[in-house]
């Protein structure tokens, strides 16, 4: 595997290209999407570009595989960021130019689906960003979080060491897109507990790699974009979320079960998990439930470790993934868990 390299940032008045790799959601849902644009032009000061499937629902592979090719091949763009997530990003994989995008390297924002961008880019040497997407993340109802908006200033910007820090509160749920309403008043939060620590006794750095847990189980069912041996992730730092599909524990722990059989859980010194997104339209659960749903995804977590990786350190909670606010991890960059002094550093 190529050690990962940090792309060229944007700066202000730069064009950022805003590509759906996954879902055309953006097409169906103007609301969120319009204001992340809007966003994008006045907070960040970047140019949005558009693309044939950006707002496209049910565009084919080949097209998306296109508006990638078109986003990273143009000199004037210089940054990438994903409209939304899905289910099917898989199917672009195949179709995908490793030499063209190789030869231009750009920042690219995105996660859930985008895991596997992320993980193709990182295999090409080029470190990507974990977070961010238009709709969910900039497009935000009301405001940008003051945290999200930081990190991901810091991520698109800047260079070098940003510390992480536990939230004090936390939104699990969501509003309608399609109704004005929901974007007129800052979204309903709730207390956060702060992150939970298991076998803090060492500090660890080391590439991350990870992201969605359930996109990551399809890669090793298609054995897409992963090591064949092992021990090409030795050292590393494992990241991991689960989304609003709400995995039940059970699935959590089948899952990295088979990364255990594989012989990749013990590769890992370091796993840092995403708050466990709780809550869905399908299943709105109350406060109990939410902590129940938590507590029991943390278990299977801790009892596929002890089963093969007991040294791994752990920290639960940390505010990435389907979560608000959302920090930016940089996929394939360093990332520094100290356990004794409790602290997470990325570097961007």
């Amino acid at each position: 595997m190529r050690s990962p390299a940090y792309p060229p940032k944007p700066v202000p008045g730069d064009r950022i290209a805003v590509i759906s790799p996954s879902s055309g959601l953006a097409g169906v849902l103007p609301l969120p999407y319009e204001l992340g644009l809007k966003r994008l032009r006045a907070e960040f000061l970047l140019e949005p570009v558009e693309y044939s499937a950006t707002r496209k629902m049910g565009s084919t592979p080949q097209e998306r595989a296109d508006d990638i090719h078109a986003a990273f091949a143009d000199p004037s763009v210089k940054a990438v960021m994903a409209t939304i997530g899905g289910d099917d990003q898989i199917t672009v994989l195949p179709l995908l130019d490793r030499e063209l995008i190789r030869a231009n390297p750009k920042p690219f924002f995105g996660y859930s689906d985008n895991t596997n961008l992320l993980l193709f880019l990182r295999n090409l040497g080029i470190v990507g960003y974990h977070g961010a997407c238009v709709m969910n993340e900039i497009g935000r109802p009301y405001a940008l979080h003051p945290m999200t908006a930081e990190s991901v200033r810091a991520a698109l910007f800047t260079s070098g060491p940003y510390e992480f820090h536990p939230a004090e509160s936390y939104r699990d749920t969501a509003r309608d897109w399609a109704d004005p309403a929901t974007f007129s008043s800052e979204p309903q939060s709730e207390p956060a507990r702060g992150w939970i620590w298991h076998r803090p006794e060492r500090v660890v750095e080391g590439r991350s790699w990870g992201g969605s847990l359930e996109v990551l189980s399809w890669l090793l069912m298609t054995d897409r974009e992963i090591e064949r041996d092992p021990a090409g992730y030795e050292g590393s730092v494992l990241f991991l979320e689960t989304d609003e599909e709400m995995p039940r524990a059970e699935q959590v722990f089948r899952i990295l079960r088979n990364m255990g059989e594989r012989g990749l859980l013990a590769r890992f010194p370091a796993l840092m998990m995403g708050r466990a997104k709780a809550w869905s339209f399908q299943q709105p659960n109350e406060a109990e439930g939410k902590r129940r749903y938590a507590d029991e995804q943390r278990a299977s977590v801790l009892r596929a470790l002890a089963a093969y990786a007991p040294d791994t350190m752990a920290v639960f909670d940390v505010d990435f993934g389907h979560t608000d606010p959302q920090l930016v991890i940089p996929y394939g960059g360093v990332v520094r868990v100290d356990g004794p002094a409790r602290r997470i550093t990325v570097t961007y």
